[in-house]
C-alpha cells in the first residue's frame, strides 16, 4: 500500500479493518514516532522545525508555517496546511482521516485533532472510521479543545478554549462548550 492509495481509501470513509491497513498504518505510526520524537527532544530552529515537519507530512510544508514544539501525531502522512499557519505546544494530531488547516490559521495549546472514531458494537469496537476534519482560512483554535472525526470548520470562525466540536461551525461564528454550541457570530 501507498500513501496516495491510503488517502483515497479513507476518503470513502469505509473501515480500516484489513490486515494490510492495519500493517500499513503501523508502519506509518512507527515513522511518526521516528520523527515526532526527533522533534520533540532537542531544540531545534524555526527552519529545523519546518524542515523535520516536512519529513512527517511527506511535502514541504510552507516557510510561513510556524509550529512550537513538542508536536504529536500518530501518523504524519494525512495533514495538510496552508500558508502562515501557526501551531502551539503540545498539539495532537490523529491524521489518518486527514486533517486540513487553511491559511492563516491559529491553533493553540494541547489541541486534539481525531479522525478516527470506533464502532460501537463491542466485538467490533476495534475497528476504526476514518472522517476528515477540515479547517477554512483564518480559523482561531482556543488551547485544550478538541475537533471531533468529519468536522469542517468555516472560514474565520473561533473555537472557544476546551470546546468538544462535534459537528460543522459555520464561518464567522464563535463556537464554546461541551459539546460546542454557536454562541455568537462575528461582525465587523
Amino acid at each position: 500500500m501507498t500513501i496516495e492509495n491510503f488517502k483515497e481509501f479513507v476518503k470513502t470513509r469505509r473501515p480500516l479493518d484489513t490486515e494490510d491497513l492495519g500493517r500499513f498504518m503501523n508502519d506509518m505510526s512507527d515513522e511518526a514516532r521516528r520523527i515526532t520524537f526527533q522533534l520533540n527532544t532537542a531544540y531545534h530552529t524555526p527552519d529545523e522545525v519546518r524542515r523535520l515537519l516536512s519529513q512527517l507530512f511527506g511535502y514541504e510544508v510552507p516557510g510561513s508555517l510556524r509550529v512550537f514544539p513538542p508536536f504529536y501525531t500518530d501518523f504524519g502522512k494525512n495533514i495538510t496546511v496552508g500558508r502562515d499557519v501557526f501551531i502551539n505546544a503540545c498539539c495532537h494530531f490523529q491524521d489518518h482521516g486527514g486533517v486540513t488547516l487553511g491559511d492563516g490559521c491559529q491553533i493553540g495549546h494541547n489541541v486534539v485533532f481525531a479522525t478516527l472514531n470506533h464502532e460501537l458494537a463491542p466485538e467490533r469496537r476495534h475497528v476504526t472510521l476514518p472522517a476528515p476534519i477540515v479547517l477554512g482560512r483564518r480559523v482561531w483554535v482556543g488551547s485544550n479543545a478538541t475537533i471531533l472525526s468529519g468536522v469542517t470548520i468555516g472560514d474565520n470562525a473561533v473555537v472557544a478554549a476546551g470546546a468538544v466540536v462535534t459537528k460543522d461551525v459555520p464561518p464567522g461564528a464563535v463556537v464554546g462548550g461541551v459539546p460546542a454550541r454557536i454562541i455568537k457570530y462575528i461582525t465587523d
